[in-house]
């Protein structure tokens, strides 16, 4: 647990037109007076980038010390911006590398990271952002090791991934300065759980871009034939070699054909466990992972969680499993 000196003053720095979610998600968790559950209980600044700085809906940050509240903040945090392709303030770039270098931590939530890379706090670190923005922050930034399949990233600066991520982060933090007990009342009090299973993984949905009517012909062939095809059969209805089909899919996607056929197999998984009821046996004969144990194994690896659960977050009919439940007014 960190010393309430290296904790307890919490910059939340709003950018123009900083999308509301995410600087209300830090704001919940470190803004709100919880000196009920410790007196060490942050201090919180909301800290504009100019005092002409405005946020969701038009609103005006609050007049305030600006960005020299930085310069004694113990955590600086820094929201989504309202444009991954604007540049940040340089003056807020240039604050971000003096309060880094002092020893303030810092932490990016969702697009938030963009700003962190354009400062050059995250060269040669791992990084994460909301996975939409994963690879513009990879393209962008190359010295930056982009991971868009966690929740947060911690090292030597944190980052989050995207939108309700935000909340996942900001309890990590209250986690590691007061505890778990403390962490998991704020938790209750926000009404989320205290720690999300898998990561970001489980919400993406690949879907390579292609790059000619040929190689598209191949795709939607062997999407309709999951069960049966491999990487052989397209060659063969592709008409070129394995070596060719494996060239083509490269230079387009980056990935070899074994793995776009995992990724489709597996997306096609999350598709029926949202919206059948056809056992995860069925499921993995249809889309060709040939038995249950195989399917689970592969589906936890790339998301993070196991089906039974993706099923009861995602799935479809889920709403219609559940009786009203009838909720007593008050007197």
């Amino acid at each position: 647990m960190r010393k309430k000196s290296d904790t307890r003053r919490v910059a939340l720095v709003a950018t123009p037109g900083v999308p509301l979610f995410e600087l209300a998600a830090a704001a919940e968790v470190f803004g709100i007076d919880r000196s009920d559950l410790t007196p060490d209980w942050y201090d919180f600044e909301l800290v504009g980038t100019s005092p002409e700085t405005t946020i969701g809906f038009g609103m005006q940050v609050p007049e305030g010390r600006g960005l020299d509240a930085l310069t004694d903040a113990d955590t600086i945090i820094v929201p989504a911006c309202a444009n991954i392709y604007d540049g940040a303030p340089t003056a807020l770039l240039e604050a971000l590398v003096r309060e880094h270098a002092r020893g303030a931590r810092i932490v990016s939530l969702c697009s938030g990271a963009f700003i962190l890379a354009e400062a050059g706090l995250l060269d040669g670190r791992r990084a994460t952002t909301h996975w939409m923005h994963a690879e513009a922050l990879a393209r962008r930034f190359p010295s930056v090791t982009v991971d868009p399949g966690v929740l947060y990233v911690h090292d030597g600066v944190w980052s989050s991934a995207g939108s309700a991520a935000a909340i996942d982060l900001s309890l990590e933090l209250v986690r590691r300065d007061f505890g778990a007990a403390i962490a998991n009342e704020v938790a209750r009090r926000v009404v989320i759980p205290p720690h999300r299973d898998g990561g970001q993984s489980q919400f993406i949905r690949y879907r390579p871009h292609t790059a000619s009517s040929k190689d598209d012909d191949v795709e939607h062939w062997a999407r309709r034939n999951l069960a049966d095809v491999t990487v052989t059969a397209m060659a063969r209805y592709a008409r070129v070699s394995v070596r060719s089909l494996n060239r083509h899919f490269r230079s387009r996607a980056n990935l070899s054909p074994q793995e776009w056929l995992r990724r489709e197999k597996l997306q096609a998984t999350q598709e029926l466990l949202e919206s059948s009821d056809l056992t995860v046996d069925a499921i993995a004969l249809r889309v060709g992972l040939g038995s249950a144990t195989n399917l689970r194994t592969h589906f936890a690896t790339e998301y993070g969680v196991p089906p039974g659960a993706y099923r009861r977050t995602f799935s479809s009919h889920r709403a219609t499993d559940v009786a009203p439940v009838d909720i007593p007014q008050a007197s």
